[in-house]
């Protein structure tokens, strides 16, 4: 695609396929003085800190410009993984932590689990930036879009159609946001996340909600395939019934019917 006019775009994706929330632009900026014009930070406006997937429900359900620093977080693992908390080794404070709050069977298994995680290096940034992507405030560097499962499906066969390869999907029910804001950003790769404990909390998601993130540099090909996925069997959402069938009932539904003459 040529020169992307992310309103249209995000209009696009919104009505196709009646997304509940704005899809989200995220930047990590290495300073934070590079915060969008009129961007809230919730230690500042709110006074208060918070998680990151708190930031990502204002953007997404509020259409705000969220900005997140240290100063705004509270959220422990979160900060961990994402550079803020200046812990010698990010990996074994989050391996014991899970083994802490019993989400691993001992150290060794959490720090495991840790080693798997998309994460970034301390102070690698100093801020993220978070926005509806209608606003085109920036190149993104992840695209975030939460939804249900078939709304997330049809985002999946678009991109499959595009890419020509399977999503991958990296789950541990915890710490989520790594997977919907940093791995598509690190790996340059989609990526289908299903929130953890802290999204349902803290940040309202629903039951039914999942996430597909995508690196910046897809948006144009998720467009096309959107529109191409599909076409000849008229692939869309919502789903449609298939409905060129007869329904069979109980045999006494058939007897009486035979006897009032109606078969």
């Amino acid at each position: 695609m040529g020169s992307i006019n992310h309103k249209e775009i995000a209009d696009f994706i919104r009505n196709d396929l009646r997304l509940k929330t704005f899809p989200l632009s995220v930047k990590f900026l290495k300073d934070k003085k590079n915060l969008p014009e009129k961007t809230r930070r919730p230690a500042v406006v709110l006074k208060k800190r918070v998680t990151i997937c708190q930031g990502v429900t204002m953007a997404r359900s509020y259409g705000w410009t969220v900005g997140l620093t240290t100063e705004d977080l509270i959220c422990v693992p979160a900060m961990i993984a994402f550079g803020f908390s200046g812990a010698a080794d990010q990996v074994e404070t989050l391996g014991k932590l899970f083994c802490e709050v019993d989400f691993s069977k001992d150290e060794n298994t959490g720090i495991a689990e840790a080693k798997t995680m998309v994460r970034l290096e301390n102070n690698e940034f100093e801020a993220i930036a978070i926005a509806p992507l209608q606003k085109g405030l920036f190149e993104p560097d992840t695209i975030v879009f939460y939804g249900n499962p078939a709304q997330i499906m049809r985002m999946i066969q678009a991109l499959v159609y595009q890419e020509n390869q399977r999503i991958a999907g990296s789950f541990g029910g915890k710490v989520e946001c790594t997977e919907y804001l940093i791995a598509p950003f690190k790996t340059d790769a989609p990526r289908v996340a299903i929130p953890g404990m802290g999204d349902r909390i803290f940040s309202m998601t629903q039951d039914n909600e999942m996430v597909f993130s995508i690196p910046g540099r897809l948006l144009g090909n998720l467009i096309e395939g959107m529109q191409t996925a599909g076409k000849k069997i008229g692939a869309r959402y919502p789903v449609t019934f298939y409905q060129n069938f007869q329904p069979e009932f109980p045999k006494p539904y058939g007897v009486l019917g035979k006897e009032l003459g109606l078969f």
